[in-house]
């Protein structure tokens, strides 16, 4: 089977999910999109309004930011894997609960054991915060104001993954000062991939 047809079946199975209470008032199973073959990955939070109505990751307000910056530094969104750790949005845009994210990141885990992605970029504290975990790196987690733009380096069965946190562009609706860090982070993340196309 491709990464597509894996991803193709992953998503079936994620969209008749019943496992917790989300699924009761959801439009759509937001999955996840983009290029499956190029390694990157991007991980956000969770869907929000419009990505429920759509069934798309970041199609609102931050989208259009996470689209505008990946303009600035020569990225396309087609070159990009995105998903989120849940797959159905929480009522109010809410923070996910714990035994939400428990539920539901399965379904990433396959995501990234499909892809299996040379670069994750974590998009906010959740996403931060679970993959760090995910990869022992749990000793790290300080907060994305802390560990945001650096890099971290795991081996799993398949060879090296870097691993970078990344503020979530939904800062930058709050706080326009904001734009300017996530660029200057979103540079360091297109030197990192120039870096690994060379390698």
């Amino acid at each position: 089977m491709t990464i597509k047809e894996k991803l193709k079946e992953l998503r079936k199975k994620a969209e008749q999910c019943n496992k917790c209470a989300l699924c009761k008032d959801r439009n759509k199973v937001v999955f996840g999109e983009g290029n499956s073959n190029l390694g990157i990955m991007f991980i956000g939070e969770a869907p929000g309004y419009w990505e429920d109505k759509k069934g798309v990751p970041f199609v609102g307000k931050a989208g259009k930011i996470l689209d505008e910056i990946l303009e600035k530094i020569n990225l396309k969104r087609e070159e990009i894997y995105i998903t989120n750790i849940l797959k159905c949005r929480p009522p109010n845009n809410r923070n996910p609960t714990n035994e939400e994210i428990k539920t539901c990141t399965p379904y990433l885990n396959k995501q990234i054991e499909i892809i299996n992605p040379k670069i994750i970029c974590c998009l906010g504290n959740f996403a931060t915060q679970y993959i760090l975990e995910k990869y022992n790196l749990s000793k790290e987690i300080k907060g994305t104001s802390k560990v945001h733009g650096k890099i971290f380096e795991v081996n799993n069965l398949f060879g090296k993954i870097k691993i970078m946190p990344l503020y979530h562009p939904a800062v930058a609706t709050y706080n326009p000062n904001m734009k300017e860090t996530l660029l200057k982070d979103f540079k360091l993340l297109k030197e990192l991939i120039n870096k690994e196309g060379e390698e």
